[in-house]
């Protein structure tokens, strides 16, 4: 059983901006375009940050309203240190959050919540630059089909995992969630079964019917020794 990679869900295709690019430049890239972030090119092509909707946000942030509550001092130093920026350069998140191609999509998310981001740069095998993904991408996981889900499942968990035979077990999916029935060989398969089909891509949840034939958890009772001791 293998998790979707980032280059089965990512944006291959990816608008870009250079360090020079002027701020309003970057406002029109983003609104114009529908986008969130765009990565920023050095002059030897690399990628050298990223520029987010929240990276030029600050300019308006830092503007004086009596009706607007006043941000926290922490915030308002580096929205003040952002808002004076004039280019891509002034303003962008540097190094630019970033993961490998061949990542997984499990790796993808966990990267975004450790970064705070809701992009991340895509780097092929020698850094260079292979596409962006979003949480949105992430999220289409979430879009498989239930037969594709229900396939995988019977395949790499029963079958090639565990080693039952298919035929003792029923998987329904509907929406996601997947419903486990039948019997397996022994108690112990039955937490080992629902924790690996919740990680398949695309589960919602699980709901565990699963009965078993061997109660392969309970020890036999302790021998007395000869002499009660």
């Amino acid at each position: 059983m293998s998790h979707r990679s980032v280059r089965d869900v990512m944006t291959p295709q990816v608008v870009t901006v250079t360090e020079d690019t002027p701020f309003k430049k970057l406002a029109a890239v983003l609104a114009g375009r529908h986008l969130g972030a765009v990565p920023v090119l050095g002059g030897s092509g690399r990628v050298t940050g990223m520029v987010r909707e929240a990276d030029l946000l600050a300019k308006e942030e830092v503007k004086d309203d009596p009706a607007a509550e006043r941000l926290p001092w922490w915030r308002r130093r580096r929205a003040r240190a952002k808002a004076r920026g004039m280019t891509a350069r002034d303003v962008m998140t540097s190094p630019a959050p970033a993961i490998g191609a061949e990542a997984s999509v499990v790796q993808a998310a966990r990267e975004m919540d450790r970064s705070r981001s809701g992009h991340l740069v895509v780097t092929g095998a020698h850094g260079e630059l292979a596409g962006i993904i979003s949480r949105v991408d992430v999220m289409r996981v979430f879009l498989r089909p239930d037969d594709d889900i229900k396939a995988e499942i019977v395949r790499d968990v029963f079958t090639g995992y565990l080693g039952t035979n298919p035929a003792r077990v029923q998987v329904t999916v509907a929406g996601g969630v997947v419903t486990l029935a039948g019997e397996v060989e022994t108690k112990s398969m039955i937490p080992v079964a629902v924790r690996m089909a919740r990680s398949v891509d695309g589960v919602v949840a699980v709901d565990d019917g699963l009965t078993f034939a061997v109660d392969d958890t309970r020890r036999p009772p302790a021998a007395v020794p000869v002499g009660g001791y």
